[in-house]
């Protein structure tokens, strides 16, 4: 007998909307939010477009003691927590303290706050160096802040695979419902668009360097040349089916039914990227087969070869054409590993209003065969989804998931492959 792992609740922080339905709305009208980096002067450097969170004031919705000891990561992790837990219908501290769990994914972890403490490091000295430096900086900090911000004593964890690491995140959520958990709010934020994290995302040689917004990130299109970053993502209350129905949850989204992770081989070996088993082995763990799956939300790499790869994966399991294929983040840019907890999101809303988002900006390329909606939402009869996440060194990462209508209606307590 294994419990299910409906997810109750959103929190969403995006460049394109803080909250729901203003980042949803955004998505389907295909507005984009890239633009010329603000949070610094670019101008000296090679990548200068981003897309950036506006509108976010963290005073007015934490508490001052908070600040000094976080930085814009934490703080809209903090905030996107705090949104999930309250649209779930959750105040964490009227449930057992050891009933919650959190469980995030970063990318790089707090490289805004470490960046300020090197500045006065050399400028000022070492006694000019915040205390919190000691854990702000690192990968986990969005886990244990949440944690402690809301008394949550349940287990805590944090997957570090780059964009990856999103969809590996709610799934070990999933294994933890499974385990006996009540509620993990799980998924990932990342912000690191200041000088030092700029620079790190530079040397990984994959962003645009175009200044134009409309072309600067264009997946599956023949003039792909890189991607854009970003900050923002998701987080997600995921919950027992058994625990939301005692507690009469008001709204259901939809249920985790399968996911798969793999590694490809080392550059160089001759051996076939595996995306395509992590899909297979995604839909096998949901006891799903292709045709059951309305929508697929892309990786959407901005790079020729990575594209190919991806495109090839999807027609090898779904056929030519053969599945609605969208990559909404044109709009926002790569979160990293916020971007696939945000696509989970944008999946759970398309299933409820039975619509497939576009494809801002990118025309698709005619050697790829596949249905990329760009234009306009399509309306489509949408029952199940197919979120696919890759990172950086090999990371593939594939997750199923079901819409509400279809998770409610199956008896709690089902055994699940």
């Amino acid at each position: 007998m294994s419990a299910r792992a409906l997810v109750t609740g959103l929190g969403i922080v995006a460049p394109t909307g803080l909250g729901i339905e203003d980042y949803w709305s955004a998505t389907l009208a295909g507005r984009s939010a890239i633009g010329r980096v603000t949070h610094f002067d670019p101008t000296p450097y090679p990548s200068r477009l981003a897309g950036q969170v506006s509108g976010f004031d963290a005073a007015e919705h934490l508490p001052s003691r908070l600040l000094p000891q976080t930085d814009r990561m934490t703080r809209l992790a903090l905030v996107g927590a705090d949104w999930a837990f309250e649209d779930a219908g959750v105040v964490p501290a009227d449930l057992p303290t050891y009933d919650i769990g959190v469980i995030t994914a970063s990318h790089s972890g707090g490289f805004e706050f470490g960046q300020n403490e090197l500045r006065a490091l050399w400028s000022k000295g070492g006694q000019y160096v915040s205390a919190y430096q000691s854990f702000a900086w690192f990968y986990a900090v969005n886990s244990g802040q949440i944690s402690i911000r809301s008394g949550l004593r349940g287990p805590s964890s944090v997957v570090v695979s780059d964009q990856a690491g999103g969809l590996d995140a709610v799934a070990q959520a999933r294994r933890q419902i499974r385990k006996g958990t009540s509620m993990v709010i799980s998924g990932a934020v990342d912000a690191s668009i200041c000088p030092w994290g700029w620079v790190a995302q530079m040397a990984g040689g994959r962003l645009s360097t175009s200044d134009d917004p409309e072309r600067a990130y264009l997946p599956f299109d023949d003039r792909a040349a890189g991607h854009v970053p970003g900050e923002g993502g998701a987080l997600l209350v995921v919950e027992d089916a058994g625990h939301a129905k005692r507690r009469a949850a008001p709204r259901v989204y939809g249920e985790i039914a399968g996911h798969a992770s793999t590694v490809d081989p080392r550059p160089g070996s001759d051996r076939a990227p595996t995306l395509q088993n992590a899909i297979q082995l995604a839909l096998a763990d949901a006891d799903m087969v292709a045709d059951d799956i309305g929508v697929v939300f892309a990786d959407a790499a901005g790079l020729p070869d990575l594209d190919r790869a991806e495109a090839e994966a999807i027609t090898k399991v779904f056929g030519p054409r053969g599945v609605p294929v969208t990559a909404p983040k044109t709009t926002t840019g790569r979160l990293y590993s916020g971007a696939a907890p945000l696509d989970l999101a944008a999946a759970f809303l398309s299933m409820r209003d039975q619509v497939v988002p576009p494809t801002a900006a990118s025309t698709p390329a005619r050697s790829y065969e596949i249905d990329l909606v760009t234009g306009a939402p399509r309306p489509a009869e949408l029952r199940s989804a197919l979120v696919l996440a890759r990172g950086h060194g090999g990371f593939n990462s594939a997750m199923v998931v079901r819409g509400a209508d279809h998770a409610a209606l199956r008896p709690v307590g089902k055994d699940i492959p």
